[in-house]
């Protein structure tokens, strides 16, 4: 599974040379959750659409494979961003990019756990899920990464495999792909975009030491800061009416359409400040704007999620 063009540079890991600890930056624990947490939240939704309990043994089964097809994709990527990770400071202390797992080592890990992950999870849950994330794997290890030191457009094509979880979560539970299913993934897709211009503004020089090319970091300082911050708006504007798409659908009802309104409201009104760095790109408080749009980011897809889980229409059985 993907971990997401937007979510696996977020926090750095805490600096521990154990083995036990290199696992856990190699597998991206902390995004890792974030991808299980999206995934878990459409197999809900699907399971009370189809009128039974999530709370059975399918679920462990689906979120177990995806966890794994996760892990395995991060391995594979910092395999692929040994070189690139060791020119960066926030990343240069990885296992593989410090050298204290080989490269053989890694690609080992990555490409059983998604071979394995995948299987089990054709096996467990049905032929479409795993598939689905057999393939969204492939988006981001062989084409995602390899596209971020080529062209901007990474981000674009990146925040594909990055929104495909609660999708892959819903057709666990359901076995097809439908709407409900399609508007969890778009509401992930748009609100990859603030979340991830917040992070390329934060680390723009340390992106840019290291060769990948994003739209915060072009050789114009203002011009990226324009484009960077016309892509946040455009994309936090769009989030609200993308948000509301479940409660269109009769996913949800009416309390989650407020509180979807609510949370939209307030990030859009976080990426309207972050307009602040059009003032002065090089400066110390441009990139504390950029973090609160991050911080404000990383509190808005759960407390979502949440209140459309609370709010979703359908027998919930225990």
């Amino acid at each position: 599974m993907a971990t997401s063009a937007t979510t696996d540079h977020v926090l750095a890991p805490a600096k521990s040379h154990s083995l036990l600890a290199d696992y856990a930056t190699l597998f991206k624990l902390r995004v890792s959750t974030m991808v299980i947490i999206t995934a878990g939240a459409g197999f809900y939704l699907g399971s009370l659409r189809s009128g039974i309990s999530p709370f059975h043994a399918g679920l462990l089964q689906a979120l177990a494979g995806i966890a794994v097809v996760t892990c395995g994709s991060s391995a594979l990527n910092q395999a692929l961003e040994r070189k690139t990770d060791s020119l960066m400071r926030r990343t240069a202390s990885r296992p593989m990019a410090a050298g204290r797992i080989s490269l053989t080592h890694g690609l080992i890990l990555g490409f059983a756990a998604i071979f394995l992950g995948s299987l089990y999870l054709a096996y467990t849950t049905n032929l479409l899920t795993g598939t689905l994330t057999l393939l969204t794997a492939i988006g981001y290890v062989a084409i995602y990464t390899p596209l971020k030191r080529v062209t901007t457009i990474n981000t674009f094509i990146g925040a594909f495999p990055g929104a495909l979880p609660p999708l892959i979560g819903w057709t666990a539970a359901r076995g097809i792909i439908e709407w409900p299913g399609v508007a969890l993934f778009a509401i992930l897709f748009v609100w990859q975009f603030p979340h991830f211009m917040a992070i390329g503004w934060m680390y723009r020089d340390d992106y840019a030491r290291a060769g990948i090319r994003l739209t915060p970091n072009l050789p114009n300082t203002q011009y990226a800061a324009q484009s960077t911050v016309i892509q946040a708006l455009f994309y936090a504007v769009l989030m609200i009416p993308a948000s509301l798409w479940p409660a269109a659908l009769h996913t949800t009802g009416y309390f989650y359409a407020v509180a979807a309104t609510i949370l939209g409201t307030g990030y859009l009104w976080y990426t309207i400040r972050f307009a602040r760095i059009l003032r002065n790109p090089d400066s110390d408080s441009s990139r504390l704007v950029a973090r609160d749009l991050l911080r404000a980011s990383v509190i808005y897809l759960p407390l979502l999620l949440a209140a459309m889980m609370l709010d979703a229409k359908g027998r919930l059985l225990f």
